[in-house]
């Protein structure tokens, strides 16, 4: 079978949300990809169903925040119900944390919107073909490119394609990670789930209580789209062939209620619990659930898997188009790497603590006994508080120059991934860059993008020496935001591309060129 050489840089392997964004970002960097899905079409179902914070800073990089924002929830369902039925009272709450309402720490909040609706926004973001049908079937390294047979599923005939490298998005199940033979770490799978996707008219009991999620003894309530539609999942019954779906979830609704839900889907799942023991294999690079599949209680994986590609992406670009060495990629493993193992450690959490909860709610119906006042949940006012988790992730790698003074703001957290819940701006190297408003009503975080940002108070005094080929992009800071920043009036930082900073020098360095030193460095340009 010949080998075709079609241009393409990048195969992206899998159309969910996560190679959906790798595709937008690189073809942002002007990247020729092309993104094959085994599937026929994008997921009917529901799937993921929060955007965070992080993740909607990226996509309003990629001007997709407002379309994104349109077709999701109001902020007011961006809370947690417990309930012993639907139709129960809540006996606890919990607010999501930047999607309930917004934080001073972003210019954007979270929503609430279900994946079937995130993942045709993203389809859009880009014109770059997309193979739907076409399964990856095998994988040939070389020293300087990869060979991928693909096939399709509809007529079975097979081609193979030289790319330079391959992005694994592919889930869980990935299809990549079982060609090269990487393996996982972690609990694994955790137990069968059900989702059963219902049209049925809920309004009296949810309304004038808006949720993202009601957590009942008897499995948990999803509403899936503003105008209407729901999901109750929950464990997999024994014998689920035969189960009657409508009057399972009629039961959970509540006793005494006169509500037949109208059944339209049933996906049965596996909840997995995993991270993969590498990301980086030659020129391959996982992503997404198929480096890290997490449970889905805290909306935290396919969020994860945006802010992968996110940190990945740029370097791509940069090892591509000449103006980085090859040896950026080696950055992409123990940046993103420990972050995933912390997820995972916060979603297992979540997960437990979630059906210890459920567990000893229904042993307590089942006793015949009332709602304890007050309920012992201590976690539920803490559960999707992961600030610190999502924005306080600290990169350390070789793309980070540590910085020669020390920091006059607070030390950042001491793990790489931040504590999980709690969230202190720092201008550390390798944090996220702190979101300042600037005068003309934007962000710090606007001023970066495909480039890397120079942020400075004295944008004269770093005019010597050039960038060479590495993109810039020199911003003016004014006075007020050095502090914060931990500036002094001739200092810099240097931000990356993916929003995380590079360098920082308090004050204007001695060295002749230290712009170009610097980038020198971090992108690994001889």
């Amino acid at each position: 079978m010949p080998v075709a050489d079609t241009g393409t840089a990048v195969l992206i392997v899998g159309a969910g949300p996560v190679g959906l964004t790798a595709r937008a970002l690189l073809a942002r960097w002007g990247v020729r990809t092309l993104l094959v899905e085994r599937h026929g079409e994008l997921s009917p179902f529901p799937r993921s169903r929060l955007v965070n914070v992080r993740s909607m800073e990226i996509f309003r990089g990629l001007g997709l925040a407002d379309r994104i924002t349109a077709g999701a929830f109001a902020p007011r369902y961006g809370q947690v119900r417990f309930r012993d039925t639907l139709s129960g009272r809540d006996f606890a709450t919990a607010a999501m944390a930047a999607v309930h309402a917004p934080v001073p720490e972003s210019p954007v909040t979270g929503v609430v919107t279900s994946q079937d609706r995130l993942e045709p926004v993203l389809l859009g973001a880009a014109d770059t073909p997309v193979r739907f049908g076409t399964g990856l079937v095998g994988l040939t390294e070389e020293d300087d490119a990869v060979v991928a047979r693909l096939s399709d599923h509809r007529t079975g005939a097979e081609r193979r394609i030289r790319v330079r490298y391959v992005l694994a998005a592919d889930g869980a199940h990935s299809t990549v990670r079982r060609l090269l033979g990487i393996g996982t770490a972690g609990p694994g799978a955790l137990g069968d789930a059900t989702t059963v996707v219902f049209d049925a008219d809920l309004d009296r009991w949810c309304a004038r209580q808006p949720a993202g999620v009601y957590f009942t003894a008897h499995g948990s309530f999803m509403p899936l789209y503003p105008e209407g539609g729901w999901a109750w999942f929950g464990p997999t019954p024994d014998g689920a062939g035969g189960t009657d779906w409508a009057g399972l979830v009629a039961r959970a609704l509540g006793p005494g209620v006169d509500v037949l839900p109208q059944v339209l889907r049933v996906q049965h799942w596996v909840m997995e619990a995993f991270v993969a023991e590498r990301l980086l294999h030659g020129r391959v690079l996982l992503a997404g659930d198929a480096a890290h599949a997490v449970p889905v209680i805290g909306g935290l994986g396919m969020n994860a898997g945006v802010a992968d590609v996110h940190n990945l992406c740029w370097k791509l670009a940069g090892v591509l188009q000449g103006w980085a060495g090859p040896g950026l990629l080696d950055t992409y493993e123990p940046e993103r790497h420990p972050v995933a193992h912390e997820t995972l450690r916060q979603a297992v959490a979540n997960a437990q603590l979630l059906r210890a909860v459920q567990h000893r709610r229904l042993a307590q119906l089942r006793a015949g006994e009332a709602v304890p006042d007050p309920v012992e949940t201590p976690w539920a006012d803490r559960y999707f508080a992961q600030l610190g988790l999502v924005l306080g992730v600290t990169y350390r790698s070789a793309a980070v120059l540590p910085t020669d003074q020390p920091p006059t703001e607070p030390a950042a957290p001491a793990t790489d991934a931040g504590p999980g819940t709690d969230y202190v701006p720092t201008a550390e190297p390798g944090r996220r860059l702190p979101h300042l408003r600037l005068g003309d009503d934007r962000s710090t975080l606007d001023t970066v993008g495909a480039w890397f940002t120079l942020l400075t108070p004295d944008p004269a005094a770093w005019a010597q020496g050039t960038a060479g080929s590495v993109p810039l992009r020199v911003e003016p800071l004014s006075r007020e935001h050095t502090e914060p920043y931990g500036l002094g009036p001739r200092g810099a930082l240097l931000v990356r591309p993916d929003g995380h900073i590079a360098v920082r020098w308090p004050d204007r360095p001695q060295a002749a060129t230290p712009l170009p030193d610097a980038l020198a460095s971090l992108t690994g340009r001889p």
